[in-house]
C-alpha cells in the first residue's frame, strides 16, 4: 500500500449524495477526501493531483464523457469511477473505452462497491509505484560507473564505447578474457538503453547442449521431438523489444549458425517443428573470449555472421592492464565483504598493495574478488598483510620470465598455466595456444604437466 494520502475527489451535484460517499470513504484515515458540485470546480482543481474521481455522468454543466475526457488529458494516471443514476450497457462501454476504471450505477450498494473498487485501485497504485522504484534502482546499480569499478584510462574508453552502445540499437560484441565482467557489459548497456523497460534475457551457448541449442533460441511446437509435450517460447520470443545477450557465442554450432544469421538479417524465427513465422524485435548483444576473426579462418565460424555480429565492438582489459585499479577494486570487494559479514573495516598494508600490483591476474576482476575476501577472513587485525593474500598460481608473471629456462621448460611452464586457467580443459588449451591435444596427453602420461 501507498504511505501517506489518497486524494479522492467526488464530483456530484447531488450534495446529499456526495456527503453519503464522503462518510463512507472517509472510514479509511488515509483518503483526503475533496467533494465538488460542478464539473468546471472539478476541473480546476486537478493541480492537486488527486489519485481517484468519483464521477457523476449526469451533470447540469457538462456531459460526463467530456468530463472523463478533459481529466485524462490533464493526468492520464488518474483514476476515473463514473457512478450512473441508470444501467446503460452502451453508456458504459463507451465509458470504459474512454479510459474509465470502473462504471458503477447508483443503488444501496453503491457505497460498498464504491470502497471495493478504490481498494483495488490503490493497491495497483502501490504495486505501480514499487516497479517504477525497482526499475531506478535497476538504473542505479547498473550506472556504468558502479558495474565497473575504475579509473584508468582503459576503463574510461569501455565507458565511451558502452555510452554510444546504449544510445542506439547497434549490435554489440563483447570481447574479453574469462572474468572481465562482459555480462555486466551487456546488462549495464540494456538497463541504459530505451530497451531498459523490456526484457534482458542471457542465454549462455556453451552450456547448452548441441541438441537443445536451436530449441533454447526459437523455441519448439508440441510434438516437435520426443519430450516436446507442449509449445515452447524459446529465448527469441522471450526477450522480444528487449535484449538478448548471447554470450560465448564462439561456441555456437556452425550448423546452427545460419539459422541465427537468418534471424538476424529477417527479424523473425520459426520454431522448432513448426511453419510459422514469428516476427522479432530484439537487440543482439554477443560475448566471447575467442577471437572469431580466427575463428573464420579456421573455418569455425561463418564470416558473414561474424560481420553481422561485430557490430560495435568493446573489448574489456585484463585486469593486469588495469594499473591503479587492482587497488580500487580490492578495497571496493573488501568494503563489500566486511559489510555483509558484519566485520569491521579493513585495510591493506602497503607490502599487500605491492603484492596484488605485483600479480597478473590469470581470473581477472573474479578471481581479484575471491583473493581479497579470503585475505579479510585471514587477516588479524584490521589491516591485511601481505601473508594474507595467497594466489592460486605459483608464480607471478615476472617471477616467470626472470628465471633463466630452456625452451622445453618454458614450454611445459606455459601449456601449465593454461590448464590451470583453464580448469584443465585439453582441447581448450590446445586451441588456445595452437598445438596438438596429443601433446598435451603425452606431456600428462609423462608427468610433465599436472592435472589436479
Amino acid at each position: 500500500m501507498t504511505n501517506g494520502s489518497f486524494k479522492i475527489f467526488i464530483l456530484d451535484d447531488d450534495v446529499w449524495y456526495s456527503e453519503l460517499l464522503e462518510y463512507h470513504l472517509s472510514l479509511n484515515p488515509d483518503y483526503e477526501i475533496y467533494k465538488f458540485h460542478s464539473a468546471n470546480e472539478c476541473l480546476a482543481s486537478m493541480h492537486l493531483r488527486p489519485n481517484v474521481v468519483t464521477l457523476d455522468y449526469s451533470l447540469p454543466d457538462k456531459n460526463g464523457s467530456e468530463v472523463l475526457r478533459r481529466i485524462k488529458e490533464q493526468n492520464p494516471d488518474v483514476q476515473v469511477v463514473v457512478i450512473s443514476g441508470q444501467e446503460d450497457v452502451a453508456t458504459a462501454v463507451d465509458l470504459l473505452k474512454l479510459g474509465a476504471y470502473d462504471y458503477i450505477v447508483k443503488d444501496e450498494d453503491t457505497p460498498e462497491r464504491l470502497w471495493n473498487t478504490i481498494n483495488k485501485i490503490r493497491e495497483n497504485v502501490s504495486l505501480r509505484e514499487e516497479i517504477d522504484h525497482l526499475k531506478e534502482e535497476i538504473g542505479q546499480k547498473y550506472d556504468f560507473g558502479k558495474v565497473i569499478i575504475g579509473n584508468s584510462d582503459a576503463i574510461k574508453k569501455v565507458f565511451n564505447l558502452m555510452d554510444k552502445a546504449s544510445k542506439t540499437n547497434i549490435t554489440v560484441s563483447v570481447h574479453g578474457e574469462t572474468g572481465t565482467g562482459k555480462e555486466l557489459v551487456a546488462k549495464a548497456i540494456h538497463y541504459n538503453s530505451t530497451r531498459k523497460k523490456a526484457p534482458y534475457v542471457a542465454v549462455n551457448v556453451a552450456a547448452i547442449p548441441r541438441e537443445l541449442i536451436e530449441s533454447e533460441l526459437f523455441g519448439h511446437e508440441k510434438g516437435a521431438f520426443t519430450g516436446a509435450v507442449s509449445r515452447r517460447l524459446g529465448k527469441f520470443e522471450e526477450a522480444n523489444k528487449g535484449t538478448i545477450f548471447l554470450d560465448e557465442i564462439g561456441e555456437l554450432d556452425i550448423s546452427l549458425q545460419a539459422k541465427l544469421l537468418r534471424v538476424l538479417q529477417e527479424k523473425e524465427i520459426t520454431r522448432v517443428g513448426g511453419n510459422a513465422v514469428v516476427p522479432v524485435d530484439v537487440r543482439i548483444i554477443v560475448a566471447t573470449h575467442k577471437n572469431l576473426a580466427e575463428e573464420v579462418k579456421k573455418g569455425r565460424f561463418r564470416e558473414d555472421l561474424y560481420y553481422r555480429l561485430l557490430g560495435l565492438p568493446i573489448q574489456l582489459p585484463p585486469l593486469r592492464e588495469r594499473g591503479s585499479d587492482i587497488l580500487v577494486l580490492a578495497k571496493f570487494f573488501i568494503d563489500a565483504f566486511a559489510k555483509e559479514n558484519g566485520l569491521g573495516r579493513k585495510h591493506l598494508s602497503p607490502d599487500a598493495q605491492q603484492k596484488l600490483l605485483s600479480y597478473a591476474f590469470p581470473g581477472n576482476v573474479r578471481e581479484l574478488k575471491a583473493l581479497v575476501e579470503l585475505a579479510v577472513v585471514l587477516a588479524d587485525e584490521d589491516t591485511i598483510q601481505e601473508q594474507d593474500i595467497n594466489f592460486s598460481a605459483s608464480h607471478t608473471d615476472k617471477d616467470f620470465l626472470a628465471e633463466e629456462r630452456s625452451l622445453k621448460e618454458y614450454t611445459t611452464a606455459i601449456i601449465q598455466r593454461f590448464l590451470d586457467r583453464y580448469d584443465y580443459n585439453v582441447l581448450l588449451v590446445a586451441d588456445k595456444l595452437d598445438i596438438g591435444k596429443s601433446t598435451i596427453y603425452r606431456m600428462i602420461q609423462s608427468n610433465e604437466l599436472i592435472v589436479k
